[in-house]
């Protein structure tokens, strides 16, 4: 079974939760796990006077995904920064070319999921990734949170990310705030749930597709 975690980062935050999310994936039998970014759209000199630039120099190795990658994958785990409650401009951009998928039925029936971040407490972070999900549903997929299984997010002792709809962490408004390991545990914990979930639904999904369309 194959996972794709897909995201942008700009400084490095959603990275660190990228890759907590992938190794949770991964510890799974039998799951092989991608790492993808979406491709930027900002111009390079915006980049480089934000110092965006230079951090996304730690995290260039990633591949650029194309759409047409994601029908290979039986789930997708979609990583955010917030921007005024909502997704990103570059994650937005990447899947509104994703009509061809859509018109195929290429995601219908296979898990997805999302994390994110933002720069204070309040931030947003809950309705990011509650309004990511009606683009998921338009795709068919079937949408997992972090459950509060995970009990790290029902913590008071310290502030911290992560909601019932998925990880998260505070970057702080300099940027200087780094996912701490309450986070990372909750970005890890949502990878192993989507993975285990997933290992289930897909032995099947060609059997469901399939008497949905007769």
């Amino acid at each position: 079974m194959k996972i794709l975690v897909l995201y942008y980062s700009m400084f490095g935050h959603i990275h660190r939760l990228a890759e907590a999310v992938a190794a949770g994936a991964a510890g799974v039998d039998g799951v092989a796990v991608d790492m993808r970014r979406v491709p930027e759209t900002l111009p390079q000199d915006v980049l480089e006077k934000t110092g965006a630039l230079k951090a996304q120099k730690a995290f260039s190795h990633v591949p650029i995904c194309s759409r047409n990658d994601l029908g290979n994958y039986d789930a997708i785990i979609f990583g955010t920064p917030t921007r005024y409650g909502n997704m990103c401009g570059q994650m937005r951009q990447f899947l509104d070319a994703t009509g061809s998928l859509w018109a195929q039925g290429a995601l219908a029936g296979k898990v997805g999921s999302v994390f994110t971040s933002s720069a204070t407490q309040h931030g947003g972070q809950e309705s990011t990734i509650l309004s990511f999900h009606t683009t998921l549903l338009h795709h068919g997929m079937i949408i997992l949170g972090l459950p509060y299984l995970f009990a790290g997010q029902s913590r008071t002792d310290e502030i911290t990310g992560c909601s019932p709809y998925g990880a998260s962490t505070i970057a702080g408004q300099g940027g200087d705030r780094w996912p701490t390991e309450n986070e990372l545990a909750g970005a890890r914990f949502q990878g192993r749930y989507v993975a285990l979930v997933a290992s289930k639904i897909t032995p099947h999904r060609d059997a469901i597709i399939a008497s949905l369309t007769r």
